[in-house]
């Protein structure tokens, strides 16, 4: 019970940076330390063999969230592309060797039990192999923004290649997405976006 408390304390004390990785952590310590955390909301977790990296979830990471999804839901819906808003659920196991929540996710098409791409806003340097941990589930487009740009990696046989279009959406212009969503305002950059793909 020490450990877990002392983990706490030193969570705590890391709120500028908003990020600590343990090394060396069992699945069992993963879990306890995860149930320690039970009554602490905005903590995320990202656990990947045996390394567990924990961190809180700011206001900036999830207004940029949220703007990139309206942002793209609007994009679809305008476009008659049927989606499937999966948000975050908690994804891996311990045969996997890993688990986490995406920051959001979409199944395009049809449901299914994988998402088809998983969206990652960095705020911190983080430390985990990230995509990694998505291969192993199968997803085939991973998002990331960071620094207020896009990369995009696309699932290839048994590596991700960064590509420059979705392969999921090919005619979404990501320039003018990344365009809309370094806008100041939310309100605004959806309305600027639906205002270019939308005909006269």
């Amino acid at each position: 019970m020490n450990v877990y408390t002392s983990v706490k304390s030193t969570f705590l004390e890391t709120e500028q940076d908003g990020c600590i990785r343990l090394s060396d952590v069992s699945w069992e310590q993963f879990e306890a330390i995860e149930s320690a955390f039970k009554d602490i909301g905005g903590v995320k977790f990202f656990y990947l063999d045996r390394i567990l990296q924990l961190m809180t979830v700011s206001a900036e990471h999830e207004i940029i969230k949220k703007t990139l999804c309206m942002l793209l839901e609007a994009y679809m819906r305008a476009s008659g592309i049927r989606f499937y808003g999966k948000g975050g659920p908690t994804l891996g196991n311990r045969e996997l060797g890993g688990r986490k929540e995406p920051d959001d996710s979409y199944d395009i098409g049809t449901p299914k039990t994988v998402p088809d791409i998983a969206i990652e806003v960095v705020i911190t340097s983080g430390g985990i192999d990230t995509l990694e941990f998505y291969k192993r589930l199968g997803v085939r487009e991973v998002w990331f923004w960071q620094n207020n740009q896009l990369s995009l990696y696309c699932l290839r046989g048994k590596n991700y290649e960064q590509i420059t279009r979705s392969t999921f959406l090919p005619d979404l212009d990501l320039e003018l997405l990344l365009r809309c969503a370094n806008m100041p305002d939310q309100y605004d950059a959806v309305t600027e976006l639906l205002q270019q793909i939308l005909p006269v």
